[in-house]
């Protein structure tokens, strides 16, 4: 995968976690085989496994990897959270987030860099199937999207083929800038940052990149989506 005429020593993947004992390992150890330049920021959101022990074993070995134990510093929970600290902990010029169970591709990657690199401030990764998925879950998630695009729509700005996705690069001066002064936007403890990041975007202010993927079949663990979550992206909704 590792493309000779690309660097990624400007690249950090922020890899947000609770309980992925089961996938973080193997997912950092690929990381590293296949972009061996690239930074990788883990963000733990208080696991209650063997997450944080895998972690720091790797960051021992590796000084790409770096963690952050975000319950020890008596942050407030949530993926949203999670990310935006991850961000703003980063150091490089470029950083793409993405899950950390193996449903968002690493052979992506590449592709959402070039993009960055040609001067998009953000990088969408778009779902262009979503396999395994039940119908009744595939009728609420689109429902979801319309309404979301809908209201983005309606209020002026800008839009991507895919405003939940989960998985996406941005330019972390950008974020920086955007994050700063609409903070009070973000819902911390939802798990839609990128929806949060758009409705702060006026249509037409900014250059955005898109890279189509296939969303893959958790690996191992289990959904953290909750009845929690989904008040959390109505609150993203009306905020």
């Amino acid at each position: 995968m590792e493309d000779d005429g690309m660097r990624y020593n400007d690249t950090t993947i922020v890899l947000p976690t609770y309980n992925e004992e089961k996938n973080i390992g193997e997912l950092v150890s690929s990381l590293v085989s296949a972009l061996p330049k690239i930074r990788i920021l883990v963000v733990d959101d208080g696991s209650k496994d063997r997450t944080a022990q895998i972690v720091r074993k790797i960051v021992v070995r590796n000084h790409g990897v770096s963690y952050l134990n975000r319950s020890a510093q008596h942050r407030p929970r949530g993926l949203t959270h999670s990310i935006v600290d991850g961000i703003m902990m980063s150091k490089t010029k470029n950083v793409i987030v993405m899950d950390a169970d193996f449903q968002h591709p690493i052979d992506k990657i590449p592709e959402i860099k070039r993009k960055l690199d040609e001067g998009n401030q953000l990088v969408v990764a778009v779902r262009v199937d979503v396999p395994g998925w039940e119908l009744h879950r595939k009728i609420i998630s689109r429902s979801l999207i319309y309404l979301g695009y809908g209201i983005l729509v309606v209020r002026g700005r800008i839009r991507s083929g895919d405003i939940f996705s989960g998985y996406f690069g941005v330019k972390r001066k950008f974020f920086r800038e955007v994050y700063g002064p609409n903070r009070e936007r973000f819902v911390g403890e939802g798990y839609k940052v990128l929806f949060d990041l758009l409705k702060c975007l006026k249509n037409g202010s900014v250059k955005i990149g898109e890279v189509p993927y296939v969303f893959n079949v958790r690996k191992a663990g289990e959904s953290k989506a909750s009845l929690k979550q989904g008040i959390a992206l109505f609150r993203s909704f009306v905020n």
